[in-house]
C-alpha cells in the first residue's frame, strides 16, 4: 500500500525502498524526523516504517506527536536496540511493532502484512469474494481453483478495491497508493491497469466498475 519510510542510512533506506516498490507498494522515503512529520501532515499513509536514530528529531518524538494528534497509522519501528526493556518501552510509547537490525526483508514484509491485516480487522492473509480468492501473503489470485497470472500493480489495484467492496475509490486516491511521488505518470496509466485487471478477472463474479468522473468500485456477490 502507501508507505512512509523514515531512514537516514542510505544503504538500508535504498534496500528497503527498492524492495517495497518491487512488491508493488507506493513509498515516500524521507531521512529525518522533521521530514517525517511534514509528510504525515500532508498525505495519508497505510503504514510508517520508522528508524529511531535520526538527525535532529528522533523517531520516538515522531511517534509521540502522532499519538497526541490521534493519528492511528500503524508504526513499525526499525531499531538496533535489542534489550527487552527497550522493546517494551517502544510498544508502550505508541509503536505497533518493531524489527531489530539487521533484519531479513521477508520478515519486514510479514510484519507489515500483519499490521495491515490488524488495521483492516482481518485475521489471515486469505480473503474470499464469491468465486475469487485473494492471498496477500503469497500475492496469489484465484478464480475458483484456477490461478490468475497477475502483475504486482494489478494485484495492488485489486487489493485496494477489494478492501472496500461496494465503495467508490477516487482516481486520485488510487494514483497516490499505486505510484510514488517521483514517478511521472498520468491517469492513463491507471486506466491501463484497470483494463488489464478486468480482462484477467473475466469469468469471475467480481466486477470492476467505472464511476464516470470519479473513480472505480469493486462489486462482489452478495454474502461474500
Amino acid at each position: 500500500m502507501r508507505m512512509l519510510l523514515v531512514e537516514d542510512n542510505e544503504g538500508l533506506g535504498e534496500a528497503v525502498n527498492h524492495h517495497l516498490r518491487g512488491s508493488g507498494h507506493s513509498v515516500e522515503w524521507v531521512r529525518s524526523g522533521e521530514e517525517a512529520w511534514e509528510a504525515l501532515t500532508l498525505e495519508p499513509f497505510d503504514a510508517v516504517i520508522l528508524d529511531l536514530t535520526l538527525p535532529g528529531r528522533d523517531g520516538l518524538s515522531v511517534i509521540a506527536q502522532m499519538r497526541r494528534e490521534r493519528q492511528a497509522t500503524p508504526v513499525l519501528v526499525v531499531t538496533a536496540r535489542s534489550e527487552i526493556d527497550d522493546k517494551i518501552s517502544l510498544l508502550d510509547q505508541g509503536a505497533d511493532d518493531y524489527l531489530v537490525k539487521p533484519f531479513d526483508l521477508r520478515e519486514l514484509d510479514a510484519r507489515l502484512r500483519a499490521l495491515l491485516r490488524r488495521q483492516a480487522g482481518q485475521t489471515t492473509s486469505l480473503s474470499r469474494f464469491g468465486d475469487l480468492s485473494l492471498d496477500t501473503a503469497g500475492r496469489l489470485v484465484r478464480i475458483g481453483e484456477t490461478p490468475v497470472d497477475i502483475g504486482r500493480r494489478e494485484f495492488r489495484l485489486l487489493e485496494i478495491l477489494l478492501s472496500r467492496p461496494g465503495v467508490v475509490v477516487q482516481k486520485e486516491s488510487l494514483m497516490a497508493q499505486l505510484f510514488s511521488f517521483d514517478e511521472q505518470v498520468s491517469t492513463n496509466a491507471l486506466e491501463l491497469y484497470v483494463s488489464r485487471l478486468r480482462r484477467k478477472l473475466e469469468g469471475s463474479r467480481v466486477e470492476i466498475v467505472t464511476v464516470r468522473g470519479t473513480g472505480y468500485v469493486a462489486r462482489v456477490p452478495q454474502g461474500s
